[in-house]
């Protein structure tokens, strides 16, 4: 055949040799021999990271300052003390102890031309590098990680240079005694000093590791049929046999970098970010600090200082670095403490690279604190950012607390807060949270926009997995396939380092070179990322919704760990309530014309008070997950908080009139309704009453009251009565309740009401955080000892029962029942003591009522939450254990029961038992929780019709009780100057708090909140002489002026609040 003229083919006639196709798993499991350590760490890459090294000699000249007795001076402290010689080797301790090293440094010779000079020290605790002159520069963490410092570029000439390094006896998570963190920390702990070198750093071997990191873990991590996995394998083979073949010259690895190029590009400036691509995943740095946990305060302050004065560097030196960190108590420690450090800090502030978040004083547990708690964080943190930074937070930041309260939309919307940031639930240990990105909606519908980072971190290592997952996990990609990478060292600090940042580069130049990986972006901030998402849902993105509480499926022993620590939180509340208004209104009447008195409203102290109790109520600390030196500094916080609190109420007592000298009895009423107590006074009973402010004293001689009886039916069998209720009670528990005006039972026949129960609390891990759903298989009853009569009077009746729990512990529980007064509903009050010495058991009380209802009600801040008394889904079991404040109820449409109690937080209600959580015995983090000497009280509520506004009244008056004063002077004006009146259809408002405003000459701020969900009208009454009345959010910014109505003496403001809404006013004078 004839044709054209074809040119001869460059494909090769003859087969020059036999090529194989490479074994996949063999070639990725050599990777590992090229940075590894090992027998091949000789001729691997990482015999070439360092040009050269000194240590001792002229060198680096070490001496030693050793404080006594643990404590931890200032610099100019230490630096004033004696040093003595030292040298790497020794070993210090003991467990948190302190060293101060004077490091006197001279870099030799041959090494003063190398392109980078750092200090590796090395001590596997963690320190601080101080300048000659007192100046903190950056934080050590030991343990091969972050161990180096860059000597500034005026140590080359040759000379001897001073500086400091502060050893603190501790890891980053403090001193557990082996490889379990959580476990009890080993006091005697001592730390071997085993690096401090000049150390000439080979900057492109060090890049080249990374380099090699990044696309080897393309080589493992992409999917197996995809090209670029192949194509990332076969890179990092060419790398290894570059370096091989050039002997690991440096021509070599230059040579070998240009090889990585062709699968991540050039990633060694920032500008790798500013292609045009967009990026699906922005990265922030960020420092988890647990303000306290498995340390004490005084060391998280250092903490604080070693982290971010790391991250100032690293932002010195990588221009697209952010850092976010929340807390503002972190940032008011670091001013006193590091004030160079805290400038420091500002200016990075005013630059835009360290940015303040949260909005709120510390990242504070949300299940337990009081609703006027959850405000006070907010108050507290956005007044400290604002005031030192210029600007109030956006985003509510609690990336690490045990769950999410429901009312939390509706006051970060009142903080001026429209965006949320947690990764918490990614723990639940039974369902998996199903959304990423979504509009958290709140008990009063109020929404803010959250974000749950998809990498299911807050400390992510910035590894390729981390950016990958960004995107794998991602679970709301049909709204938004956006999402947050939170990377850094945290929970005990660090922050981000010189890695993550390189190994981000790297990511984003695979995505831009390669491709098939998320790109990813540095160089934003939070708030930009929400700012999109909020511009998205303004243009028409529907996000999806989520009702009600976030409810964590994990550490719900937190609700009940650490007792005293709750007792505290929650008589500290109380006690604050009372001196804010007390206060408030003494010093209105102080004020007024021709007044002589010179009292102050004291809000210097009162501001103390707060920030110490709003600091116990960090996600640690009240939770009860922090190690026993937490404790104690707790402890003796609070001490000081009651003590403070004691003094002010003594002065507003006198201010108002009350002195012990004085002869008229009054009762002093600080919740805003009429109320009845029976009390005793002068070992007789005498009847309390009276509206807000002062009521009256009177002795029930004279009284038309009810009266009480007890009597033993059988051996260990009483009954005890008055005009409401019958009970009894057979051996320590209520065997029968009669509510008489119901006429209705409330226990099922055969079963026993106030019963003490054990269960074995062995969770899988978390000790102090966890009570698994399989405890409850095994419960055993606590039969009751002797019982006997410790009260028979006219008013009040009581029978008090022992009950033994172990050969260690034992439990005295006394039930009471007071006449009934002025036709008021009564309650069984329960009086425990418990001596407890256990070993990972719990101790509960049982009440089976008999009311049916597929769901209870808890009070939660400023509200209720109801939740299912059924196992009917995985996420109803999941609520095997919940939180609740004063009060639980399981009622009917026309019936139901309420549990009181003073000082408890964890519940459960399981068809018709109801059951208080009491003690719990958990031995990490702390060995000796719980153990000891408790005092709680607790009552059952028979009611009739559904749960409503007496309930809720009860709730507080258990907590809040009348105090007996007696005054010389009316002050019953004063302490009435302002009311709340509704309704008697309507009652459900709340009056919670009367203060001052926070800033002079504002007035008086009145807190107001429906209690029970419907909507809801008032009417503030007052005395003063106000002028204007004005609506506010939480931070007391005014948002609408109101009418006053009413004449001078009595001037109204009318309410309106929706359901559930907590609603503030400026009453301005």
């Amino acid at each position: 055949m004839g044709g054209g003229y074809e040119a001869p083919s460059l494909y090769p006639k003859l087969a020059s040799h036999p090529v194989g196709k490479p074994i996949q798993r063999i070639y990725e499991d050599r990777l590992r021999q090229f940075t590894g350590g090992g027998q091949y760490a000789g001729q691997n890459l990482l015999s070439k990271m360092y040009e050269g090294r000194a240590s001792g000699g002229d060198s680096v000249k070490l001496s030693v300052y050793s404080p006594p007795d643990l404590t931890r001076p200032t610099f100019k402290d230490a630096t004033s003390h004696s040093f003595k010689a030292t040298k790497v080797g020794e070993s210090f301790g003991p467990s948190w102890s302190t060293h101060w090293f004077k490091v006197q440094l001279k870099v030799p010779q041959d090494l003063l031309k190398k392109k980078q000079l750092e200090l590796h020290w090395d001590a596997n605790n963690e320190g601080m590098v101080w300048t000659e002159d007192g100046v903190p520069l950056q934080g050590l963490t030991g343990g091969g990680e972050r161990v180096e410092w860059v000597l500034p570029k005026n140590f080359r000439d040759g000379k001897e240079h001073t500086f400091y390094i502060e050893m603190a006896c501790n890891g980053m998570f403090g001193n557990a005694p082996g490889g379990d963190s959580i476990q009890p920390p080993n006091p005697n702990k001592y730390f071997k000093l085993a690096k401090a070198d000049i150390v000439a750093v080979n900057l492109e071997a060090r890049q080249l590791s990374i380099d090699f990191w990044i696309i080897g873990d393309a080589a493992r991590e992409f999917p197996n049929d995809s090209k670029e996995r192949h194509h990332a394998l076969q890179i990092c083979n060419r790398i290894m046999d570059t370096f091989i073949a050039g002997h690991g010259s440096q021509d070599s690895i230059i040579k070998c970098r240009e090889i990585a190029k062709e699968y991540i590009g050039d990633v060694d400036p920032a500008k790798v970010y500013e292609s045009d691509k967009d990026p699906t995943i922005f990265a922030i740095g960020h420092c988890h600090i647990d303000t306290c946990w498995l340390w004490p305060w005084a060391e998280t302050k250092r903490k604080v200082a070693r982290s971010w004065a790391n991250q100032c560097d690293l932002m010195d030196r990588y221009p697209e670095h952010r850092f976010t960190c929340s807390q503002a108590q972190q940032y008011k420690w670091l001013e006193q403490y590091y004030p160079a450090l805290y400038d420091r800090v500002k200016e990075k502030v005013k630059q835009g690279t360290f940015q303040p978040i949260g909005g709120s004083w510390v990242e504070h547990d949300t299940n337990m604190p009081s609703g006027e708690s959850l405000v006070r964080q907010f108050l507290y943190g956005q007044r400290f950012f604002e005031s030192h930074f210029g600007e109030r937070c956006q985003t509510f930041w609690l990336p690490d607390t045990f769950g999410y309260s429901s009312q939390l939309p509706q006051l970060c919307r009142l903080a001026g807060m429209t965006r949320f940031f947690t990764q918490k639930l990614s723990w639940n240990n039974i369902n998996n949270f199903p959304h990423t990105t979504f509009n958290w909606v709140g008990l009063d519908r109020s929404q803010v926009i959250c974000h749950m980072a998809p990498a299911e971190t807050y400390t992510a290592e910035a590894h390729f997995g981390d950016v990958k997952r960004s995107e794998s996990q991602h679970k709301s990609m049909d709204q938004d396939s956006t999402s947050l990478l939170v990377f850094g060292k945290g929970d005990g600090g660090g922050g981000p380092t010189f890695e993550h940042i390189e190994k981000l580069r790297r990511c984003r130049g695979v995505s831009d070179k390669t491709g098939l990986l998320p790109r990813v972006k540095m160089g934003d901030s939070v708030d930009d990322f929400f700012g999109r998402l909020e511009k998205k849902a303004d243009k028409g993105t529907e996000f999806v919704t989520w009702y009600g509480e976030l409810y964590f499926e994990l550490h719900r022993g937190t609700y009940t760990t650490q007792a005293n620590n709750k007792w505290n939180n929650r008589k500290a509340e109380i006690m604050l309530h009372d001196i804010e208004y007390l206060a408030a209104m003494a010093s209105l009447k102080a004020s007024t014309k021709g007044s002589s008195s010179t009292y102050k409203y004291p809000k210097k102290e009162l501001d103390e008070m707060w920030e110490n109790v709003l600091l116990c109520q960090f996600h640690d600390c009240l939770p009860g997950s922090s190690i026993e030196m937490c404790y104690d500094d707790s402890d003796e916080l609070y001490a000081h908080v009651f003590k403070t609190g004691k003094r002010l109420l003594q002065d507003v007592f006198a201010e108002l009139g009350f002195t012990e000298t004085a002869t008229e009895p009054a009762a002093l009423n600080t919740l805003p309704w009429p109320r009845a107590e029976l009390q005793k006074v002068d070992s007789e009973y005498s009847l309390l009453e009276g509206s807000m402010g002062l009521g009256e004293v009177k002795p029930v001689a004279n009284l038309d009251i009810g009266t009480t009886s007890v009597k033993e039916l059988s051996e260990g069998v009483f009954q005890l009565s008055n005009s409401k209720l019958k009970l009894t009670i057979d051996h320590g528990a209520i065997t029968s309740l009669y509510h008489v005006h119901a006429d209705r039972e409330v226990i099922p026949k055969g079963q026993k009401a106030a019963q003490l129960v054990i269960f074995d609390d062995k969770p899988l891990y978390w000790q102090a955080w966890d009570v698994e759903v399989y405890h409850l298989n095994s419960r055993q009853e606590l039969p009751g000892g002797v019982t006997e009569i410790v009260e028979d009077t006219p008013y009040r009746v009581s029978v008090m029962t022992k009950t033994k729990i172990s050969d260690k512990s034992w439990a005295k529980q006394t039930i009471s029942l007071a006449a009934s007064v002025n036709a008021q509903n009564s309650y069984v009050d329960i009086d425990c003591e418990v001596e407890w010495h256990e070993t990972m058991k719990f101790l509960k009380v049982e009440f089976p009522v008999d009311v049916a209802n597929t769901e209870a009600s808890f009070e939660t801040q400023y509200g209720i939450v109801k939740r299912p008394t059924h196992y009917n889904t995985s996420w109803d079991m999941a609520k095997f254990e919940v939180c609740c404040h004063k009060f639980a109820d399981l009622s009917e449409h026309d019936y139901g029961v309420s549990i009181l109690n003073d000082s408890k937080y964890g519940f459960a209600v399981c068809g018709s038992l109801m059951r208080l959580s009491l003690l719990r015995s958990p031995k990490a983090p702390d060995a000796h929780a719980d153990m000891g000497s408790h005092h709680i009280r607790y009552a059952i509520l028979p009611h009739a019709g559904p749960l409503g506004e007496e309930t809720v009244r009860k709730g507080y008056e258990f907590n809040y009780p009348l105090r007996m004063v007696k005054t010389t002077s009316n002050a019953r004006e004063v302490l009435n100057a302002i009311q709340l009146e509704q309704e008697s259809s309507q009652k459900d408002l709340i009056l919670d708090t009367i203060k001052l405003a926070e800033d002079s000459g504002r007035g008086v701020i009145v807190r107001i909140f429906d209690s029970l969900g419907s909507q809801q009208w008032g009417t503030i009454v007052t005395s003063l002489s106000i002028k204007k009345v004005f609506k506010t959010n939480v931070l007391e910014d005014d948002l609408e002026e109101l009418d006053i109505d009413g004449t001078d003496g009595k001037k109204k403001i009318a309410v309106k609040l929706r359901p559930f809404e907590v609603a503030t006013y400026r009453l301005q004078l």
